[in-house]
Formats: structure tokens, sequence, C-alpha cells
């Protein structure tokens, strides 16, 4: 993370001409800071003249820095108050392989959940082809709606590996975390694939997330693997707006059109 810098004012308010950080890099050192948690959880932030005099910039510059910042979600305005982190909102790299439960917890949330629904149903051609299976074949999936400090966050919908059926049957409608339950019939899941895109809710994800038909989610489509590239699960996660935040570390890229 990029540590602020410290500058004096000078006498106008105006930051010196060869220290005044690109309006770009300055949100970006701020959201970094919100992400990592110098301002607590739902912290209050300093005043913006205390943040402009630390950063060396102007106070209107600091203002429209705090701006991006709250377009992101990641903080809020409180009349008299000042600026607050957005509570609720959390961030996950891809960097590790986290669960729900285990990003929940790594952020102090206490994260919960149940299966509504669970069916088992034909393979498609996709989920043949990915499972090495034979099209129609039948398939163990079920629906969950999760909960981040009792409040219903996500609605997961899982298709499970054919090997897998007698664990999943197994599984309690309150299973906690299905990742540990894996782990504690020795199958590790290891590595994932994310495909991430804002989709509107259906009539099934209104009614299990409290939300108006069409309000926008956040999708995440995964595929996760064993550390030998045996899948385990096909998933698709809808998180409500505000939710949650992905933080991808990019270098050199190749776009695909779909």
């Amino acid at each position: 993370m990029l540590g602020p810098r410290k500058a004096d004012p000078s006498p106008d308010d105006s930051p010196p001409p060869t220290s005044v950080p690109a309006s770009r890099r300055l949100a970006d050192d701020l959201r970094h800071r919100v992400l990592d948690g110098d301002f607590g959880a739902a912290g209050r932030l300093p005043s913006e003249t205390s943040l402009a005099l630390e950063y060396g910039v102007t106070r209107a510059r600091m203002r429209g820095a705090l701006a991006q910042l709250a377009r992101q979600s990641l903080i809020v305005s409180r009349p008299r108050e000042g600026w607050h982190v957005r509570a609720g909102h959390r961030t996950q790299d891809f960097e590790r392989m986290l669960s729900f439960a285990q990003w929940a917890s790594a952020g102090g949330r206490q994260a919960g959940g149940r299966i509504t629904g669970r069916q088992r149903r034909a393979a498609d051609a996709r989920e043949a082809r990915l499972l090495g299976m034979r099209l129609g074949e039948p398939l163990s999936r079920f629906t969950r709606v999760r909960t981040l400090d009792g409040r219903v966050v996500m609605v997961e919908r899982s298709t499970w590996a054919p090997w897998l059926a007698n664990v999943i049957d197994a599984m309690p409608d309150d299973v906690a975390s299905t990742t540990s339950a894996l782990a504690d019939a020795g199958i590790h899941v290891s590595s994932g694939t994310h495909r991430i895109e804002a989709v509107a809710a259906s009539s099934d994800d209104a009614e299990l997330l409290g939300v108006r038909r069409s309000s926008p989610l956040l999708q995440v489509t995964r595929i996760t693997t064993t550390s030998d590239g045996r899948i385990v699960e096909l998933g698709v996660d809808r998180y409500r707006a505000g939710v949650i935040a992905f933080e991808v570390a990019a270098g050199e890229s190749v776009r695909t059109l779909s």
C-alpha cells in the first residue's frame, strides 16, 4: 500500500508543484487504506482538511478523491459528521482461495446460511463437458441463502461433481461451511476460477434476498477444484449490492469476447 506523504501546507493551501499526487493515485491510496482497515470497519475518516494536509493537496482535490470512493460504495458522507467507512462493505482478493465463511471470518464477521432447496437434475452440455460425464446424467444441486451477521446477503447455487454425491447428500441444511465439511471428508478445495458480472435479480433471487425483481446484483460464477485439478463444484453466487467487492492485482492481460 502506498503511504500518505507528509507535506507542510503552503499559505494558499496549494500543494507543492512537484509533489502533487495524481488524482487517480490519491483515490487509489485512500481506497487501499479503507480496505486495509486503517479507519476501522465502520470508522470515521479524518476531516477533509486533515487529510488534505496529510497528503499535501488542496481540500477540493481531497473532496474529489473521497467522492470517488463514495461512488464505489466504500465510504459515505454524513451531514455534520464527515466521511465514514460504509458498514457492510468488504473486499476479497484472488491471491488466496477463500470460501464465503473463511472470507467473513477474516473480516471479523459471522457467516451463516441454510440450504433452501435440493434436487438431482440432468447435466446440461456445459456441465457434462466440464465434469467428464454423459449428457443427461444426474447431478446433485442445491440452493443456499447466505448471511453475514444474520443479514441475508447472497444466494448460492451449487452443482456438485458426481463423485461427491454421497458427501453432499449427507450435509445438513444448516451446514456452516461446505468447504469445511468437504475437508472433514478428506476433500480439500484449493483453487478456483471466477467470472464476475452484474446481473438483474430474477423472481427467485428477489424472494430469497428480499430485494425487488430486476434489482442489480453482483454475480460470481465459480469453478472450484482440488489441488490436482479435479473439479468439485460449479457455482453461481449472487450478492446484494454493496456487500462485497473483488480486488485483482492486474498485470499484462488478455481480453476475450463472449
